[in-house]
């Protein structure tokens, strides 16, 4: 919205009688509201596109933000190290360039000059804060740097002993130079730090704006392609502007970005006929009808979207389930009494994958054999496939040795996650409870935020669940289920699949490529004899398109779209 004068000081009076005035960001210069970006550079007319999200942004803060919507935002406005190209590979972005030492330990990355939205200059400090703070902040993708991934010297000793934050393997010897430490050699480094865990913060302004920090415009600083221009926590809409002073301005074109969230396919279907979304993901019957439609068959992009959709189980005796799931014949029986190939083709219906492995297909491939991880889906169709006779086969086991002939559980599940959520729990429950009579499934609706807190606390029985992958590695899967990780929602522990994760990332096997490869198909192996989860369906995206909307980048690694290059047609 256009400010006059007069509001302005209003508004700058109340910020400043609610002691916010420190940390508010001023806009870049020339723009006062997200009705006023800057004329792109190849065009003096401005140039706005809409764009769907799924579900409410949940955080703004790159240390605190776990969903792909928060990161979208967050990577539109706030460069790291490096970027994605289309391919998804690893590109300069605030480093201009960097070196890694001869045995792979020591990465040394020189910054570009680039500025915050309130003048500030970008330095190596803003990344040697940010890091620490995520040491220190109990921050759930915290984990990306310890010695299941990222391997920075200290982070393990500061996150789960108690260690000094100052010991951690990063530094800044100048304010264009920072040199990061490893433990262990970690190949794809690089591709890491365009993950927004790995964004620098700066810190006067975030030390300052403290828990407010990035709940609005003012409280929010950008070094990035776009700045935040419109946003209040908790509500459905939020808009982004160009950013004038980024340091790769002219290659941006795209002056708006106005996000909605919309919660169904047959709203986002209506919103992109009528011209209000240019970019919408349509799924179940929608699909179908937009591919026989003259007029929309045209516009349908399907991609990879990346997220394994899959159930969860609390497997801990203390649950109030009486740890009856913590019986891995009733797991088994679980996962095989569900049908995925009707999920995708009933229900879901955008050009999903039925997925039988618990690292799912078209994300991580050999660099030596180029091969796809999970091209064979059927390696364990042993103990995960759509086997009636295989499920009561485990179901009498199970009641054998937990003792008893019927179970009651509830499956919880976001109803703010897409419509097709909802019909895959219904079917689900259907399913299950049609080949294992004694099963009671029953269902419980609930935000985002809420099942993700019942599953950290272990307050729940099953969950319906998806996990995107972070970078191009098997380890982005399997390292979620070593004991005690923080996303291991489970609470599954096995002490030589703990060892085979350690032997891959810091032990025996972190300079053998081919034998750490093999270990990983070996970690997968025991987490699929124990049904550590029930893996459903790779995600697709069946995305509208509009005409005049060009270049959009979609990956299923990290962050799923990318506008940088976009352009909007005359």
């Amino acid at each position: 919205m256009k400010m006059t004068k007069k509001l302005f000081a209003i508004l700058c009076a109340m910020i400043l009688a609610t002691g916010l005035l420190a940390c508010a960001a001023p806009a870049p210069s020339g723009n006062s509201g997200a009705d006023d970006a800057a004329p792109a550079a190849d065009s003096g007319a401005a140039k706005s596109i809409g764009v769907m999200l799924s579900t409410n942004v949940m955080s703004l803060d790159s240390n605190l933000a776990t969903d792909g919507d928060s990161f979208e935002v967050i990577a539109d406005c706030i460069d790291g190290l490096t970027q994605m190209d289309a391919d998804g590979a690893a590109i300069p972005a605030l480093a201009e360039s960097w070196d890694v030492s001869e045995d792979g330990m020591t990465w040394t990355f020189h910054l570009r000059d680039a500025k915050w939205s309130n003048g500030d200059p970008v330095t190596a400090n803003d990344f040697v804060f940010a890091w620490k703070t995520a040491m220190t902040a109990n921050v759930e993708y915290g984990y990306m740097f310890d010695s299941s991934v990222g391997c920075v010297k200290n982070a393990d000793e500061i996150m789960y002993e108690g260690a000094d934050p100052d010991t951690l393997g990063v530094s800044a010897p100048d304010e264009k130079t920072l040199v990061v430490e490893l433990i262990a050699p970690v190949s794809f480094f690089d591709s890491l730090m365009y993950f927004p865990t790995f964004y620098p913060l700066n810190e006067k302004f975030y030390t300052e704006c403290g828990d407010s920090y990035g709940t609005s415009p003012e409280t929010f600083l950008s070094n990035g392609a776009y700045v935040l221009a419109d946003y209040t926590p908790g509500t459905s809409s939020l808009s982004v502007k160009k950013n004038p002073d980024y340091w790769n301005a002219d290659k941006v074109t795209i002056d708006t970005i106005k996000y909605q969230v919309v919660g169904s396919s047959d709203n986002a279907l209506t919103a992109f006929k009528s011209g209000t979304l240019d970019l919408v993901m349509i799924s179940g019957s929608q699909v179908p009808a937009a591919k026989d439609d003259a007029d929309l068959s045209s516009k349908i992009k399907v991609t990879g979207a990346g997220y394994m959709w899959y159930l969860s189980f609390s497997q801990t005796e203390a649950n109030a389930n009486g740890g009856q799931l913590a019986n891995t014949n009733l797991r088994l029986a679980f996962t095989n009494a569900i049908d995925r190939e009707s999920l995708v083709e009933n229900y879901v219906m955008d050009g999903s994958l039925p997925t039988y492995t618990c690292v799912p297909p078209q994300f991580a491939a050999s660099a030596t054999t180029g091969e796809d991880f999970s091209k064979d889906q059927e390696k364990f169709k042993d103990v995960c496939s759509f086997d009636t006779a295989k499920a009561q086969e485990y179901f009498e086991k199970a009641k054998e040795e937990l003792g008893v002939d019927s179970f009651e559980f509830t499956m919880i599940y976001g109803n703010n996650e897409g419509d097709e959520v909802q019909k895959v729990a219904q079917a689900i429950k259907e399913q299950i409870e049609g080949v294992l009579p004694g099963v009671t499934l029953n269902l419980q609706a609930m935000s985002k935020a809420e099942r993700l807190d019942k599953m950290q606390n272990d307050n729940y029985d099953v969950a319906l669940t998806r996990w995107g992958p972070d970078y191009a590695d098997p380890m982005t899967y399997l390292g979620m289920w070593i004991t005690d990780n923080a996303n291991n929602y489970g609470f599954w522990s096995n002490a030589d699949y703990d060892q085979l994760i350690e032997d891959c990332t810091t032990g025996a096997y972190i300079n053998d490529y081919e034998a750490r490869w093999n270990a990983l198909y070996e970690a997968e192996t025991i987490a699929m004899n124990e049904a550590v989860i029930a893996p459903l369906y790779t995600k697709a995206s069946a995305n509208l398109i509009s005409d005049k909307l060009q270049g959009v980048e979609f990956h299923p690694v990290a962050l799923n779209r990318v506008y940088k290059n976009a352009k909007v047609a005359d």
